[in-house]
């Protein structure tokens, strides 16, 4: 009998050292090679990181936001923790605890005491985060045990015990898209894993038993309790004492959960934007609709000359693949500075919520609201109608084959429902179609900033609710301009001789469009019609005969290919009438072509990342200014003086009187037909920046001028950010700092060195 059990005892072991043997080889189950333990298939988030080295966001899949942290970042609380509870031996075995597997065996495996604690160690827990799929039954499970072991000990001998741990935390999915240490401090703590207390530490670690039932956000109680748990385990590991245990155990669990979404946080629109820049394919023309055909021809410029556009594709890692955002773990260092971004977020919803009370009271109780009321009845509808088409419902319907008559019905029966507020959802009662015209109501705003020395955006926003409205009017919205386009008429007029001192004939005009039509432009004011006026106060009270009258020494053309020059990309029609906006133009091109003005002539290129690194480190792209030089250096100066002169005594003056700037500022108001589009592009020595307002619509808008002007709509969000930027001396903007001008410069040089007699001025407004 005794010989029998030897013999069945010997045959055991000799079966488990071929089994081992059979894995090691790779003949049994699957054994990563060396090249994959040295450098394991992490799938890591992209992070997005602002100039002063603020996380902005990540991209990442909708289950895989893991951030990298390094194991000098992890606090000391994290480290006690998962060793006193998840390895208390870890520091003293090479990837198989011995002992705690014996024990393990004995008392769970023959006497069933299921609480005696099991034997995985830390390094088997990697090797199956690793390399272990979901197993669906028991048997499953133990058969991935043994290859788990033999993993383990290859990992003990790759690497340290600290980058263990490090790999494992960085492994570790903890539920509700905080997968890795990192992300799991942010989401559940709003902190960094450096930072992390010993009890949101114990609270992390808990979760690691079994994150779906120890999940503070469903179970805070349990969860609770297997934190206090874990007090316990560092007592038994002398790592706390038994006072500190009671004294902690005491503590309710408190959370600052930060639910992860793109939709919320700093710069959503900049974020998207960089990701549909990023990950931009090559354009192929089939692909877009036939109304699209500027986008194609942007985007193939796009691609062609911007490094940035479709970086992902267009390069290739080092096994020859391309990069993916969402797993490769770039980092993507921006421009973008979080204090900027944030005055800008700010002050985008302190004037647009200000600006919507007005507009809510002036359509209050008016039956085309909240359209023009030049709009006939059948133009509202043809709107609604075309808005029904683009909506969700519309289409969800139309494929479940309702009939045009079930649609209509649908669209205009009353159902219980949430609407958008600026003070939050509001419950109400109506039908899907009013809800649309509701929506209308809101008016879309876009603002960015950037720095005319080197290219570098510093706020970004494409509009006032990133959550409710999508569309980015900083970049891929297009809107009339009205008198913003005037700069660069006088920079071709400055270009040509003229000086801001040159007299013109303030009196109507008609000009022949060779077609047997004229063209004769209104104005909003008669102030001094009749008399010889200067450019300067022409262009200060955006006097449209002004603009005709110096439109008439050059041709159409000659005004297109200027504006091509300021960087201006889309179609501009190449009529007289251009010289007062009705070409569409984003607000990214207004602003990158008026960062000529304060940098002597010389245009450049919005940048918005300076470096991209991948997940070890290592640069992989970095980007650089991009300039063009479009006006001399004398033009500049030139333009100087006229662009001060509409913030000193023009359009732009309330910026003096009202918000009370004392420095020397530049810009210009714009405001179209109909107030159907407010703009403002100012600037200061060191910063240009742009806002633009509007209706999703041209048909929405302000039916009087007073509010509906650039001055009214676009300029105040200029000013409170630009407050707010000369109010934080962090960021080093001073109001007292001047333009770089030679002091030979004089601007009245052209008019015999001598100033034009003073001019009034007068309350201008800019009509289309």
């Amino acid at each position: 009998m005794l010989k029998w059990f030897w013999l069945s005892f010997t045959g055991f072991l000799l079966a488990v050292v071929l089994l081992f043997i059979a894995i090691s080889f790779g003949w049994i189950g699957y054994l990563p090679p060396i090249s994959e333990l040295q450098n394991p298939r992490n799938r890591y988030a992209s992070e997005i990181y602002s100039s002063d080295m603020k996380l902005l966001g990540s991209f990442s899949l909708s289950s895989g936001n893991r951030m990298s942290e390094i194991y000098q970042n992890l606090s000391p609380n994290l480290i006690n923790a998962l060793v006193a509870t998840e390895d208390s031996r870890f520091y003293d075995h090479s990837g198989i605890d011995g002992w705690a597997l014996a024990r393990s065996l004995v008392l769970r495996g023959i006497f069933q005491i299921k609480s005696a604690g099991g034997a995985s160690t830390l390094t088997q827990q990697l090797a199956k985060q690793l390399y272990s799929p979901h197993a669906p039954n028991f048997i499953t499970r133990l058969l991935q045990k043994p290859n788990e072991w033999v993993i383990a000990v290859k990992l003990e001998r790759l690497y340290t015990k600290e980058e263990i741990i490090n790999m494992y935390l960085n492994q570790f999915d903890f539920l509700n898209n905080a997968v890795g240490i990192r992300t799991a401090a942010q989401v559940y703590f709003s902190t960094t894993p450096d930072k992390l207390t010993i009890e949101q530490a114990a609270t992390l670690i808990g979760m690691c038993k079994n994150p779906a039932y120890y999940n503070p956000l469903r179970f805070n109680e349990r969860t609770r309790g297997r934190r206090n748990t874990v007090f316990q385990q560092m007592e038994k590991a002398n790592m706390l004492s038994h006072a500190q245990v009671d004294s902690l155990s005491k503590l309710p669990l408190t959370l600052k959960y930060q639910r992860v979404d793109h939709k919320i946080g700093a710069a959503p629109y900049f974020r998207e934007y960089l990701r549909r820049i990023l990950t931009a394919d090559k354009p192929e023309k089939a692909d877009y609709a036939s109304w699209q055909k500027q986008q194609y021809v942007d985007d193939s410029i796009a691609w062609a000359t911007n490094p940035l556009y479709g970086f992902c594709n267009k390069n290739h890692k080092s096994d020859g693949s391309p990069y993916n955002l969402y797993t490769d773990g770039l980092k993507i260092y921006t421009t973008i500075d979080s204090r900027m971004q944030k005055y800008a977020e700010e002050a985008v919803h302190e004037q647009i919520t200000s600006l919507q009370d007005k507009f809510f009271k002036e359509k209050k109780g008016r039956s085309y609201a909240p359209f023009s009321r030049t709009l006939r009845e059948q133009d509202i509808d043809d709107i609604m109608n075309r808005s029904m088409k683009l909506s969700d419902r519309y289409r969800n319907m139309k494929r479940a084959g309702a009939s045009p008559a079930d649609i209509k019905k649908a669209f205009n029966t009353k159902v219980s429902m949430q609407v958008f507020s600026y003070r939050g959802q509001i419950d109400t009662v109506m039908s899907p179609m009013d809800s649309i015209r509701y929506l209308k109501y809101f008016l879309r705003c876009g603002f960015m900033c950037m720095d005319p020395n080197n290219g570098h955006v510093k706020a970004y926003v494409g509009g006032p609710d990133f959550n409710m409205f999508q569309y980015d009017m900083a970049t891929m919205g297009r809107r009339q301009v009205g008198s913003t386009i005037k700069p660069f008429l006088y920079s071709l007029a400055m270009e040509e001789g003229f000086w801001p001192c040159s007299q013109i004939l303030c009196a109507p005009i008609t000009l022949n469009l060779g077609n047997g039509e004229s063209w004769t432009p209104r104005n909003g004011s008669q102030s001094r019609v009749g008399e010889m006026v200067s450019l300067k106060w022409g262009l200060s009270q955006s006097n449209n005969y002004i603009t005709a009258r110096l439109m008439s020494n050059f041709t159409p053309m000659a005004m297109v290919k200027m504006m091509r020059s300021f960087g201006i990309r889309g179609y501009i029609p190449p009529v007289w009438s251009l010289c007062v906006g009705p070409a569409e133009v984003s607000l990214q091109e207004m602003v990158d072509a008026y960062t000529a003005f304060p940098n002597k002539g010389v245009r450049v290129d919005p940048m918005y990342v300076t470096r991209i690194e991948d997940n070890n480190g290592a640069v992989v792209a970095s980007f650089e200014p991009r300039m063009n030089e479009i006006l001399s250096e004398q033009t500049s100066y030139k333009m100087l003086t006229l662009l001060r002169g509409v913030v000193d005594n023009g359009t732009a003056g309330r910026l003096r009187y009202n918000y009370r700037f004392s420095g020397q500022l530049g810009g210009k108001t714009g405001t179209t037909q109909n107030n159907s589009d407010g703009w403002f592009i100012g600037f200061s020595p060191s910063l240009v920046a742009g806002a633009w307002v509007g209706g999703e619509d041209r048909a929405v808008h302000f039916d009087y001028t007073s509010d509906g002007q650039g001055a009214s709509m676009a300029l105040p969000i200029w000013a409170i950010f630009m407050r707010k930027v000369y109010g934080d001396p962090t960021l080093g903007y001073s109001e007292t700092e001047t333009f770089k001008v030679p002091p030979t410069y004089n601007p009245d040089e052209g008019c015999g060195g001598q100033a034009p007699p003073e001019e009034p001025s007068s309350t201008a407004v800019e009509q289309f």
